[in-house]
């Protein structure tokens, strides 16, 4: 059986060896949060475009500030967008804002907390040397550089320097299309009022999440009882998306049929299991070029096999890189004590005290327990070899994607 680090290489793999080819669409800069960028980003100027003083103080000549104490006539002042039409000339200064232009002749800036001053003299408690508290013009970017490169996830930084470049209408890749399918003949959708031997499909609604946050455009396939027929039905109907996630099915009872119909429909599968807990009956494959995850119905097993092996794929297809497990080290704060062969990801507290992070595994029922997951703002990784582990020991930690 598959390591999960192993099962999501295999994922990432046969994604990017999926024909498809990535379609365009253009998105104005507010809608482009989390898309990935199609085509470059250049600079249409300099950046910053002039010598851009970094300090409130005074723009001075060096060879005027050579020593403390230099005292030297303010003839001027300049804001952030404001000019100075004039020459610094030997022996004076201006006085200015933090992101104004330097004026012509002044080559430092004199913090203000470092003169004092007298009408329109200032003396110089500190000396100060040529570029001091200046960012010199085209020292960020020069025209025609490149600011963002195709294939870039679009995040607040990159989209505040694509507004910066005028870039306001941005070429994306299309999303990928991902259809969501639970099944199971106890499942009624979340706005129904269960029977005494049902539960809500709480499953569509943390991956249709998932994926939405992953960048996917999502199709809502709701919930196929378990039987052959319907579930076949349901599945085809997902096909027609570019990803299929199905929840709940995939384990060894009597009724969990997901394989077999993908199985009847020419799926191929690539795992069927993951050395993981909780998540071990993860199924994965591809069907008439599309791909097909096959999650365990207990929420807490799909939301934990979404994010190590599904994501990948969304952001592969995409057009993007995919993006890295999020593990960090922490601290442990209580023992821990797991039994078998495999990865535990265990529902937990994180927590810093100063630089230190600190991890404290939450009492859980298994699988099913969402509301422990409510509780939990990431998950502590119990590796194989390593089944105890005591007190203050290092160990790894995933945090739950936007608990943190």
């Amino acid at each position: 059986m598959l390591s999960y680090t192993e099962a999501r290489q295999k994922v990432i793999e046969i994604a990017g060896s999926i024909p498809r080819p990535l379609q365009r669409t253009q998105v104005e800069i507010e809608e482009a949060f989390g898309r990935i960028l199609a085509e470059p980003v250049l600079s249409d100027r300099d950046y910053p475009p002039f010598d851009r003083s970094t300090r409130d103080g005074f723009a001075v000549r060096a060879a005027d500030a050579q020593v403390p104490g230099a005292r030297l006539e303010c003839v001027g002042e300049l804001r952030a967008g404001g000019t100075f039409d004039a020459t610094v000339l030997p022996g004076q200064c201006v006085e200015i804002m933090t992101g104004a232009a330097m004026p012509r002749g002044a080559d430092a800036v004199v913090m203000i907390e470092h003169i004092k001053r007298e009408g329109t003299m200032i003396t110089l408690e500190r000396a100060a040397e040529s570029g001091d508290h200046i960012v010199a013009r085209g020292s960020e970017a020069r025209t025609g550089s490149l600011l963002v490169a195709p294939k870039t996830r679009m995040g607040y930084a990159e989209m505040a320097l694509a507004a910066q470049a005028g870039a306001t209408r941005l070429e994306v890749f299309s999303s990928t299309r991902l259809a969501i399918l639970s099944s199971g003949d106890e499942v009624v959708n979340a706005r129904s009022k269960p029977g005494p031997l049902q539960v809500r499909n709480s499953n569509g609604i943390s991956v249709e999440i998932l994926a939405r946050t992953a960048g996917a455009e999502t199709i809502q396939l709701g919930n196929a009882p378990d039987e052959n027929m319907a579930l076949r039905a349901a599945i085809e109907h997902g096909l027609e998306a570019d990803i299929l996630v199905l929840s709940g099915g995939v384990s060894m009872g009597k009724y969990d049929l997901v394989e077999q119909v993908l199985a009847d429909l020419g799926a191929e599968f690539y795992f069927t299991g993951v050395s993981i807990r909780p998540g071990r009956p993860a199924v994965f494959g591809t069907c008439r070029n599309k791909l097909v995850f096959g999650l365990p119905g207990n929420p807490v097993s799909t939301m934990v096999t979404f994010e190590l092996f599904v994501l990948p794929a969304v952001d592969v297809f995409n057009g993007g890189n995919p993006r890295p497990v999020p593990v960090f080290r922490a601290k442990l704060a209580t023992p821990v004590r797991e039994k078998g062969p495999m990865t535990h990801f265990l529902p937990s507290k994180i927590e810093w005290e100063g630089r230190e992070a600190r991890v404290t595994p939450l009492p859980w029922q298994g699988s099913g327990d969402i509301v422990a997951l409510a509780l939990a703002n990431g998950f502590l990784i119990v590796a194989p070899d390593r089944p105890e582990i005591a007190p203050a020991e290092w160990v790894d930690v995933l945090p739950r994607r936007g608990a943190i």
